[in-house]
């Protein structure tokens, strides 16, 4: 066992962490976590098998805002509909704030115990990093002008709220008080004469998100990005020889019953990542090779294009014919396929169809939070959908892999079928 000391914004705790070894395959464990003393309940997990054999796995796109509220039935509604399922895959920005362990204390909160039974597998989003200093924000006042805040201190005030005491570039501080998850509760007039707004405005706003008055967000930010210090000690991902230390836990591949899965980190050192890509792609000796990374190579929003990464990656994608890639990012959905659009954009140059059926590779972009944003170039894509909170569930046998998204209450979203052929392509079957 390894034992990380960690000190959050609100507490210290030791993250602890087990291999198990001279486990059998396919076979059912129990196991329960204490100190000699005190002991959590058994929980169950199995071990893969080392050949191929049918399973399932849940995918979400970003939970990231409203995680306790809004994201927690969403996995619980998945959980309904898989409850066999292998592990959870989540594509990036599973919080909003990185550093904020209250954040990461409800994303774990969502799915409770069936973190603890099933693995969980996750790339990192552009909100698991850090580019500046915490303590600098920007605040959007009631006159709708942007001003530097300064957090001096944050506190506990109670077990679910924090007090943060703030000052402007003019001296001005004020006092403001929010729960873990993000919702303003209390304001003094410090805060009112800061920022213009009064209590009535700001109470039981939210601070977050470009809908919230103050619209806070972080300021100074630099070129040198670093991963949540939250990442590394909470999750066990693969440690793998990787181009950059800084990728270590981001970028990795594990093999699961005849599927390679493949993890790159969009974020950062994104050229770096082709020469290790190249070489995972080229030794797998798996049936299917899904890859996930957060920001999609395929945006349905205009501003959001990509180009830059898929140019480095796309190619070694066609190469070798990667069957499906799993992103986030864009708060919608799109899922690419034969379509009959003229004049797509945010595709290759050359290209005139995101999907292509000589290669076989479909790009699914989704989101399982209640944060959303509008479709404004998806015309690339098969299915669309906004405003839409979703889950997909992904079944493989043998030669066929099929998908489901679903919205939050069960409903049925999309649905298609990748067929494996002999010396030739995969077929995508549309249900």
């Amino acid at each position: 066992a390894e034992t990380t000391y960690f000190k959050s914004d609100i507490n210290e705790a030791h993250y602890h962490s087990v291999t198990f070894k001279n486990l059998e395959e396919d076979t059912l464990y129990a196991y329960r976590v204490g100190d000699g003393v005190n002991w959590t309940e058994y929980y169950h997990f199995r071990t893969a098998s080392s050949k191929e054999k049918p399973f399932s796995f849940i995918y979400f796109g970003d939970a990231q805002n409203e995680v306790k509220t809004h994201w927690s039935r969403v996995f619980r509604e998945a959980f309904r509909d898989a409850p066999r399922a292998a592990f959870t895959l989540h594509a990036g920005d599973l919080v909003d704030e990185h550093d904020m362990d209250a954040q990461w204390g409800e994303w774990h909160q969502g799915p409770d115990w069936v973190n603890g039974t099933i693995p969980v597998i996750a790339t990192p989003g552009n909100h698991e990093y850090q580019s500046g200093s915490d303590a600098k924000r920007i605040w959007r006042t009631k006159a709708d002008e942007n001003i530097n805040i300064d957090i001096i201190s944050y506190k506990n005030d109670t077990p679910s709220t924090f007090e943060a005491v703030v000052q402007d570039s003019n001296g001005q501080k004020g006092v403001i008080k929010i729960t873990d998850s993000g919702e303003i509760v209390a304001v003094d007039e410090g805060i009112e004469t800061i920022t213009g707004f009064s209590e009535i405005d700001l109470v039981n706003k939210f601070i977050f998100g470009g809908k919230a008055p103050l619209y806070d967000r972080l300021r100074n930010k630099t070129e040198i990005k670093t991963i949540s210090s939250h990442w590394r000690p909470q999750f066990s991902f693969p440690i793998q020889e990787v181009p950059d230390n800084r990728l270590k836990e981001t970028v990795y591949y594990l093999d699961y019953q005849g599927v390679r899965f493949i993890s790159l980190d969009s974020n950062i050192e994104t050229e770096k990542q082709v020469a290790w890509l190249r070489k995972t792609l080229e030794d797998n000796p798996n049936r299917w090779t899904i890859m996930t990374f957060h920001h999609p190579m395929y945006s349905p929003a205009s501003s959001r294009d990509n180009k830059e990464m898929r140019q480095q990656w796309k190619p070694l994608l066609d190469e070798f014919k990667v069957d499906l890639v799993l992103s986030g990012h864009d708060h919608a959905y799109s899922r690419t396929g034969l379509v009959d659009s003229k004049d797509i954009k945010n595709i290759p140059t050359g290209y005139q169809q995101a999907y292509d059926p000589k290669i076989g590779t479909v790009h699914v972009v989704s989101v399982s939070g209640p944060k959303m944003y509008k479709i404004t170039k998806g015309n690339y894509a098969k299915k669309l959908g906004e405003n839409t909170q979703l889950y997909q569930i992904i079944d493989i046998k043998e030669n066929e892999l099929r998908f489901r998204a679903y919205d939050a209450t069960g409903e049925l979203y999309d649905e298609f079928l990748i067929q494996k052929q002999t010396g030739k392509p995969n077929l995508l079957v549309e249900k």
